[in-house]
């Protein structure tokens, strides 16, 4: 997918040099395609976009012209099937971002004003808008207006569908796990776009240091003529601590300045006249300081259309940078999944991370690894005590073992381990999962699996999942987890599995606090978490425990926990009741996701409606819900206003025409996937064959200079630009469309 992406890009750059833009300057050129590709395959990675763009989608490259000053080239026959993406150029850009500490959050909102300049005014085309969006980035919702034409994402029930007239047609969704996607239809040649896109995405943290981290890497082709357009870039950002202690500021990327500090809130901004667009990434860096753990409570009430009228509560506990909080001694077992759809770089992948995962062991650790797929095999009958040996035996071992054969069968290993770990030597009993695929007893291994571990109380095992592409139950994976006080974490694309699997492996890791207890029920009746149990603090990453609750708190409340040494530990929470930070924005992806993993596990139907509720509140995709994209024609809404007429609440969706947008959720698994090995659904797929009409059209004149029988006429110019490549088309346009096919045909190969 990623690779049919780029080409797609690769080809509307070389599309673009068909135009003049005002001035007479040439388009701005990609990088030389000698430097970006390697026989005749763009450079993917250099062709995905890093900040929010937009691209005309040229099904006939006939409609490619500058709307304002037009080029007169010759004609082009035939349509392109894949379409070229012609990246369109940027006239405005502001960006917002509201961080959250306490949740480890931000809200982002991006508004960005694109023009089409690249196809003449008596043509339109459809046009493709994608925005990457940041650590485990979630949609919350987008608004694009077009000349009288407005859109909007919106979520409905998806047993409630007769409401709102869909159409068969798609307009996007996601292209990968952090590009989200949308297709607006018939944008006229010189029309303005204009946007607002907003998500919430994850804090990093790193050594008592938070991070906020957005794509803003504009490249230089978006960039209009600095004569033409003046280019005014915007970025607001405001940041709530959580905790009335020193903020200190690390670092930005961009010259932000401190507009106000009141209390645990602080608001920064930046406004400039810029010659470019950014050419990095938005990145801002704080910390906190304090010397040891501490935390917090932020209180939001609950709004009139809430699904749940009991108010809402993000408790948060931050490790802070403490070389002397000791880690608590692990008996780790890896249960990893080599079943034949492991097969390639998806097992080559984790057997490198198992590699770094194993050296991070230390004295006084003890491990054992275990494979499985039809077939169970250990690296040990018994937990083995880490020294350089057993860890390069184990090294040997995998090299050997580590091979994708066989299905897929998780409930066997699991209970192996649980049994092998009832002996853990006094350290803290750790399993980690790695499945690329579904079963069938699912529910039945949750079950299970919570009854044995209730037995064992404060010393059960801890259970981490990781999960690897789309054909596995991540619900499932995320409920393991939750049941046995671990982390959960995914990856959905290849390149990505090793990184996130030591990300992964390190927090899990890593605990510091164990057995966290809250005392809410000292004072108040009602007080749920969504999550099944409160995790352990890992000292590699904040804990956020969100919920609901009712009835009247004190100022203060207590966490208590146990340290590696078995001392206990108590952390004052201090209550805070906000208005100014979108809790319920930034925490709905959290609370859906552990949400609709209950109601998994469960079958629970009202589990399920209020994740519907909590949807459609939020404007966030679910499982149980369907995303659309609403148009409405503003000059329609203009003369009702004239008239004095308001639209009926209940009408007005059934005026407006509503588009899918597929693949925003994961969905459950695919048990009929892993039961025939398919190789995990990360989207990997071959590229289609470009239309051969478009290489003639398109290729033959980006690569002319390597013509032969043309370069008496390029040697009399310095340098190759457009008009000389436009003499040389209307120059075998002369001759005839045979004789230039032939003329290439003898000096390319054929092929070009």
């Amino acid at each position: 997918m990623e690779e049919d992406f780029a080409r797609a890009v690769d080809d509307g750059l070389k599309l673009s040099k068909r135009l003049v833009l005002p001035g007479g300057a040439p388009p701005p050129r990609p990088v030389a395609a000698m430097e970006r590709a390697v026989a005749g395959v763009p450079d993917v990675a250099s062709l995905l976009p890093t900040a929010p763009m937009a691209y005309a989608v040229v099904v006939d490259p006939g409609a490619v012209d500058s709307p304002d000053v037009p080029s007169y080239q010759p004609h082009v026959y035939g349509r392109l099937d894949p379409p070229a993406l012609i990246p369109l150029q940027m006239r405005e850009v502001d960006l917002s971002v509201d961080c959250a500490a306490g949740c480890a959050a931000a809200e982002v909102a991006v508004r960005v004003r694109w023009w089409v300049h690249c196809i003449t005014r008596s043509r339109d085309c459809h046009c493709r808008l994608v925005v990457p969006m940041g650590e485990q980035g979630s949609i919350l919702g987008a608004e694009v207006t077009v000349g009288k034409s407005s859109y909007k994402t919106h979520v409905i029930d998806v047993e409630d569908q007769g409401a709102i007239k869909i159409a068969k047609t798609e307009s996007g969704g996601l292209l990968k796990c952090k590009f989200f996607s949308l297709t607006i239809p018939q944008v006229g040649g010189g029309e303005d776009i204009f946007a607002t896109i907003r998500w919430s995405q994850k804090l990093l943290y790193d050594n008592g240091q938070f991070s906020v981290d957005i794509p803003f890497q504009f490249p230089q082709y978006v960039n209009p003529l600095p004569k033409v357009f003046m280019k005014k870039e915007k970025i607001q950002l405001t940041l709530n601590s959580g905790v009335s202690k020193e903020v200190l500021l690390k670092g930005s990327s961009h010259p932000l300045k401190e507009r106000s500090r009141q209390g645990e809130k602080l608001s920064f901004f930046h406004e400039a006249i810029v010659e470019n667009w950014s050419n990095k990434d938005f990145t801002f860096a704080y910390s906190v300081y304090s010397g040891d753990l501490s935390g917090g409570m932020l209180v939001q009430p609950s709004t009139l259309p809430d699904y749940d009228d009991r108010d809402m509560f993000c408790i948060f506990l931050l490790p802070r940078n403490n070389q002397k909080r000791k880690v608590f001694r692990k008996a780790a077992v890896f249960i990893i999944d080599t079943s034949g759809s492991m097969q390639g770089k998806p097992l080559e992948s984790v057997k490198n991370a198992m590699y770094t995962a194993l050296s991070e062991l230390v004295k006084g650790d003890y491990f054992n690894i275990i494979t499985f797929n039809d077939e169970l095999h250990s690296f040990s009958s018994c937990l083995e005590q880490v020294s350089e040996k057993t860890i390069e035996n184990a090294k040997e071992w995998m090299n050997a073992n580590f091979i994708a054969e066989g299905g897929t069968d998780i409930m066997h290993p699991l209970s192996e381990v649980i049994a092998l770990l009832s002996n853990s030597y006094d350290a803290l009993p750790q399993i980690f999962l790695v499945t690329d695929g579904s079963v069938e007893d699912e529910r039945n291994i949750c079950h299970s699996v919570k009854e044995q571990l209730s037995t064992r109380g404060s010393k059960s095992p801890r259970i981490s999942t990781f999960g690897l592409g789309s054909y596995c139950n991540h619900y499932f994976l995320r409920m393991l987890a939750s049941v046995g006080k671990g982390h959960y974490d995914a990856a959905f694309d290849t390149g990505s599995i090793e990184g996130r699997m030591l990300q992964w492996f390190q927090k899990a890791s890593s605990t510091i606090v164990t057995n966290i207890s809250i005392d809410a029920t000292k004072y108040i009746q009602e007080f749920e978490v969504d999550s099944e149990y409160i995790q352990d603090i890992s000292s590699k990453c904040p804990l956020c425990v969100s919920g609901r609750y009712q009835g009247k708190l004190p100022e203060t409340l207590t966490a208590k926990g146990y340290l590696a040494d078995m001392s206990e530990i108590s952390i004052e929470l201090k209550v805070q009741h906000i208005k100014d930070i979108p809790l319920d924005k930034v925490l709905a992806k959290q609370q859906m996701d552990l949400l609709t993993a209950k109601a998994w596990f469960y079958e629970n139907n009202q589990l399920e409606r209020k994740v519907v509720k909590l949807s459609i509140q939020n404007n966030t995709p679910s499982e149980y819900t369907r995303t659309v994209l609403l148009q409405t024609i503003v000059e329609k809404i203009d003369q009702a206003q004239q008239a004095n007429q308001k639209p009926k609440k209940n009408s007005s969706p059934n005026d407006q025409s509503a588009t899918s947008l597929n693949g925003l959720t994961l969905g459950f698994g695919d048990i009929a996937a892993t039961r025939e090995n398919l190789s995990p659904g990360f989207g990997d797929t071959k590229a289609p064959e470009r239309f051969e009409m478009f290489e003639k059209a398109v290729g033959c004149c980006s690569r002319l200079a390597d013509c032969c029988c043309c370069m008496c006429v390029i040697n009399t110019c310095s340098k190759i630009n457009d008009r000389c490549a436009i003499v040389m088309v209307q120059f075998c346009g002369a001759l005839s469309c045979l004789a230039c096919f032939e003329c290439c045909s003898l000096c390319c190969g054929g092929s070009d």
